[in-house]
């Protein structure tokens, strides 16, 4: 741990953040005169092939605390330390009309996307129209699922369906492209399971040559209630048009639903600019909670 002075009557304090994986994450404590915590910043930066350029700030202030310069030191602190290690992006997210956002963009960060964050009741599932969606199976495909990590003889069958994601709409964010590979498939299942929640993967299958086209994964709290979260639905561009992310959601639902029964909801968030994506989850009963954007601040 190592302590530094910005400023006397704001105290910042370094800390040390434990976890390891395919990013780092810098953490600063602000303190007032007298020891009393007044609020944090982290910093995520990715080691990620094909995002070493990019920042993730997270600034959060006591609401007592605000409009003292708290928000202010935490966030070039951090944003200095993002323009050291060679970054050229710092994003951050923020609540539509809140605090934070008008933080962000009085400190020049720019609006980069949209995100509309929705949920599905599960007791207010339409169990009737999920299983008719279910049972109208698209020709030449077939489901196929798993629980925590893709078994060995799918395993580079998922991996090559990964490339799904990679034209994800992602508005102005420069967020470049996440290159998958087993290890890493393997690692993402491993830190769900460490913090004792269940990953559920539901994949389709091109039944004319066995390879997967398409995923959705689900996160469920391994206490079986509250809120699960959908992590990823996505179909590779040769196989759109089929109505595959619609089919695999509804099993994905459907599965949460008789494995989980205590479950409360499923929650999701699209880009505005994904109007497909959108429509898959207004389809499912999926209805919108709030709006949150992420800034973005080029260096």
């Amino acid at each position: 741990m190592t302590t530094s002075h910005t400023e006397p009557a704001i105290r910042l304090t370094a800390l040390v953040d434990p976890v390891q994986s395919s990013s780092r994450r810098l953490v600063w404590l602000a303190s007032g005169p007298d020891g009393t915590p007044l609020g944090t910043a982290s910093l995520r930066l990715s080691d990620k092939e094909g995002q070493r350029h990019l920042a993730e700030a997270d600034v959060r202030v006591h609401p007592a605390e605000r409009r003292r310069g708290v928000g202010s030191v935490l966030l070039d602190t951090a944003v200095e330390a993002a323009r050291k290690d060679g970054r050229r992006s710092v994003v951050a997210q923020a609540d539509g009309d809140s605090p934070g956002a008008a933080f962000l963009t009085a400190r020049g960060f720019a609006t980069a996307m949209t995100m509309i964050y929705a949920r599905l009741p599960l007791a207010e599932a339409d169990v009737p129209a999920l299983t008719a969606l279910l049972e109208a199976a698209p020709a030449g495909y077939a489901l196929t699922a798993w629980e925590g990590t893709v078994p060995d003889e799918l395993a580079d069958r998922f991996v090559a369906s990964r490339r799904a994601m990679d034209d994800t709409p992602m508005g102005a964010v420069d967020y470049g492209r996440v290159v998958w590979d087993l290890d890493r498939v393997r690692a993402a299942a491993a830190a769900v399971a460490e913090r004792g929640d269940v990953l559920h993967t539901v994949a389709a299958v091109d039944t004319s040559d066995g390879s997967l086209v398409g995923f959705t994964e689900l996160v469920v709290p391994g206490s079986g209630s509250g809120d699960g979260v959908h992590y990823g639905t996505g179909v590779l561009p040769e196989h759109r048009g089929h109505g595959l992310g619609t089919w695999m959601k509804a099993a994905s639902i459907l599965h949460a639903r008789e494995r989980h029964p205590a479950l409360g909801g499923l929650l999701t968030d699209v880009a505005d600019n994904n109007p497909h994506m959108r429509a898959v989850n207004d389809r499912l009963g999926y209805l919108p909670t709030h709006t949150a954007y992420w800034f973005q601040l080029a260096l």
